[in-house]
């Protein structure tokens, strides 16, 4: 929310010195596990080399859950989560972190629902009592809950002017359906307006339990100093919650193209196929083949036929998308409308040749650097390794996950790739919507009715019905 930025400008000079300093990722990162006689564990990794927390926090479960009729119910509540808790009322709760420079903060996403805090040590009792409050006690206070649905209200309407949005929504809509997963996460204006404080507080009570929490420490406390604040701020959650599982997606629409007219001189593209979960055997091969195809920026074979040798795009990209219950395949490029249907023939072409040939070692090789070397930069400060951790653990890979997936992606060979490239990538399964007025492409595909019935030009947000990338670079 934008009222966070004045807190963020307050810790804005130590933490980019911070950032050149707090390189963790240069040495081997010690990661100890601490566990709270509630039994609450966390990840700590300390760094003492400045007096600065980062807290990162996570509960699974996010938008996915949102009950039919009240989508955008877990976006609501992480703007309403410092506007008012325990014995403070809106104004004196912001006063707390503004005065006292924390840095504080919820997202919302399809399958959790995250938090982060950074602090000054000496604010570090403060920050995790107020922490504490806006977990178990919050307000939902009449005047905060209207302001922030408000302010979601316009979002919402901003969207269904982006024709960015509107192809990315029937792509999304089309491939899941009627799963939860092809609801807006953001909510609809009928379905905003629908949500009342009782829906809040139920959503806090039924998610904010200690079986799905995770958490992570990296700065500047001690195992000693973190046991009794876990005890403290989390200890008196809920065990357990009785939120139904969501289903996982069937993923069977047949692929083609959708046509969303709307009177731009350039048209935007947003395609996807079914792909793969995280927890996948053949992920790391996978992950590999989607930098080679549309994933690794100029050297992609999509970006080179595309832009370098064709001209007919700035840009084009691929990437995976890995949900809790689905996988995707999922890709975007902006051309101008005489320009769709060829650049369309390409990415089916690519699909199919990378499918059937395979990559060469070169490729691999290439991509193998890259992604190895990228990683440790997601590192070098204490937000940013807080953030990371909580990756690791909201996505199950396990504590020694940084080492294992190092020697994961060096393992990759170019016999691999190709036999995932060819278990995966089906040219006949992409799902296209072009949002503009494209010059010789016939629609295959129904677009989903919630976008044909947009009268005006109608996310991957935080919380958008578009698929985002998984929680980590892999």
């Amino acid at each position: 929310m934008p009222r966070r930025i004045a807190r963020q400008l307050v810790l804005f000079c130590l933490l980019s010195v911070c950032c050149l300093i707090f390189a963790p990722a240069a040495r081997a990162i010690e990661i100890q596990q601490v566990t709270g006689d509630s039994g609450v564990t966390a990840w700590l990794v300390e760094d003492h080399s400045n007096p600065l927390i980062a807290v990162a926090l996570g509960f699974m479960g996010g938008s996915a859950d949102d009950p039919a009729g009240k989508e955008g119910l877990a976006e609501l509540t992480s703007g309403l989560l410092d506007e008012g808790a325990g014995e403070f009322d809106s104004a004196s709760f912001q006063k707390q972190l503004n005065d006292n420079g924390i840095d504080y903060g919820f997202d919302a996403s399809r399958d959790s629902f995250t938090g982060q805090m950074n602090m000054l040590t000496e604010q570090r009792d403060l920050a995790f009592g107020l922490l504490h409050r806006s977990l178990t006690t919050p307000h939902f206070d009449a005047e905060p809950v209207e302001r922030i649905r408000r302010q979601l209200l316009a979002m919402i309407d901003d969207r269904l002017s982006d024709p960015d949005v509107i192809g990315a929504r029937a792509v999304s809509q089309t491939l899941f359906g009627g799963h939860p997963y092809g609801r807006p996460g953001i909510g609809t204006a009928e379905s905003m307006q629908a949500i009342t404080a009782d829906d809040l507080h139920r959503f806090v009570a039924r998610h904010f339990t200690r079986d799905r929490l995770h958490l992570v420490a990296v700065g500047d406390i001690t195992a000693a100093q973190l046991q009794p604040l876990l005890d403290s701020t989390f200890g008196d959650l809920p065990a357990s919650s009785d939120l139904p599982a969501v289903p996982e997606a069937r993923l069977d629409q047949p692929g083609g193209v959708m046509v969303v007219d709307r009177g731009i001189p350039q048209s935007i593209i947003n395609f996807a196929q079914p792909g793969i979960k995280r927890d996948d055997p053949d992920f790391f091969a996978a992950y590999v083949a989607n930098y080679i195809l549309g994933g690794g920026g100029f050297s992609s074979r999509l970006m080179h036929e595309v832009r370098e040798k064709r001209g007919l795009a700035y840009g084009i990209s691929t990437s995976l998308v890995t949900f809790d219950h689905a996988g995707l395949i999922w890709g975007q490029v902006q051309t101008v409308n005489e320009r769709v249907a060829k650049t369309i023939e390409i990415i089916r072409a690519e699909w199919a040749k990378m499918r059937d040939r395979g990559p060469t070692a070169a490729e691999v090789d290439t991509a193998k650097t890259y992604l190895l070397g990228s990683y440790p930069r997601l590192f070098t400060s204490g937000g940013g390794t807080a953030g990371a951790l909580l990756g690791i653990q909201l996505e199950g890979l396990g504590i020694d996950y940084i080492d294992r997936r190092q020697a994961e992606i060096a393992k990759v060979t170019p016999a691999s790739v190709a036999r995932v490239a060819k278990r995966l990538l089906q040219p006949d399964r992409l799902v296209f919507a072009v949002v503009g007025q494209p010059v010789g492409v016939t629609a295959t595909l129904s677009t989903p009715a919630s976008v044909a019935g947009d009268q005006v030009p109608a996310q991957q947000g935080a919380s958008g019905p578009e698929p985002k990338p998984t929680h980590i670079q892999q």
